[in-house]
């Protein structure tokens, strides 16, 4: 793939930062974040990630710097995070290959633990700035008017359309998130099996590092717990799977949950999933996690105390 349609930016920051100028596109991706692979006249193949500066760049980019070096399976940062007019940009070293696992039984729930009870014994002793504002679909520690954090292009649409069950769910949650007296740890918030990549039965790769949060232990567990399985559309796993998930993340830890961290996650596990059905509401997409919050967000609710 030729260079047409890269930034204006992007070549000369290659070479100014990387030393390299790139050649040919290997990959581009655009979400919240675009994401290149380059590969660079000399012949490496590197990653740039360029996103809106809302200032937790430089934190995330440090604490995968510091996993990477420790041996964690996720791609390695070449640079820091660098301001480019409104954007902070990284480059990081590529990292293709693995498969994707996919399903949500209580098995495969506790493989997913076994990688975040890992990935999250590995950032308890790195100190970095929290990455904070929190990833607006984990959010819910927002300090906005409403229930919802700010996101105008949601916050412009119809917001009747969405239904009653997911607004109550999403504030029965919350309320009892915010409830909570809990000390704030650092943690990989869009633990999704569409971020992870396995080889031979292992993780190959933990993808977006971006998207890390600032919250406490048991509420970046619950919300893992629920959204693992999710790869395209995000969903909710079955209950048994996250309760599976929850006990082998504790066994994993060697400490189980206090009643009150047990509710967090429980309420924790909704949050994310209540996002992702207003999301698709607002955008007329198919109910996929409308239909999860409408059969599970009782069970949820209640073992959460909320």
């Amino acid at each position: 793939m030729l260079l047409d349609g890269l930034p204006d930016w992007l070549p000369d920051w290659c070479a100014d930062q990387l030393g390299d100028a790139p050649v040919s596109v290997l990959f581009e991706a655009r979400s919240i974040s675009a994401v290149f692979g380059l590969r660079l006249a000399g012949g490496r193949d590197v990653v740039v990630k360029a996103r809106e500066d809302d200032g937790r760049a430089a934190s995330c980019v440090a604490a995968q710097a510091r996993l990477a070096e420790r041996g964690f399976p996720c791609a390695r940062p070449i640079t820091s995070a660098v301001a480019v007019g409104s954007l902070a940009v990284h480059a990081e070293e590529c990292r293709p290959g693995g498969e994707l696992l996919r399903g949500d039984s209580p098995d495969v729930a506790v493989r997913y633990a076994a990688v975040f009870a890992r990935l999250m014994a590995e950032l308890a002793d790195v100190t970095v700035a929290p990455p904070l504002p929190n990833p607006r679909w984990a959010r819910w520690d927002h300090t906005d008017s409403g229930l919802w954090p700010r996101i105008e292009f949601l916050d412009d649409r119809d917001q009747s359309a969405v239904p009653a069950y997911v607004v109550d769910t999403a504030h029965r949650a919350r309320k009892r998130l915010l409830a909570a007296d809990l000390p704030c740890v650092l943690g990989h918030a869009d633990f999704e099996a569409q971020n992870l990549r396995w080889r031979g039965g292992r993780v190959w790769a933990v993808h977006d590092w971006d998207s890390m949060g600032w919250q406490p232990e048991a509420a970046l567990a619950g919300a893992a717990c629920g959204a693992f399985a999710s790869a395209s559309p995000p969903t909710l796993a079955p209950i048994e799977s996250s309760a599976a998930f929850l006990t082998a993340y504790q066994d994993l830890r060697g400490r189980r949950f206090t009643l009150e961290e047990q509710e967090i996650a429980w309420a924790a596990s909704l949050w994310p999933a209540a996002h992702n059905a207003r999301w698709e509401t607002l955008h007329g997409d198919p109910p996929v996690s409308c239909d999860a919050v409408r059969a599970q967000a009782a069970e949820r609710l209640r073992r959460a105390n909320a």
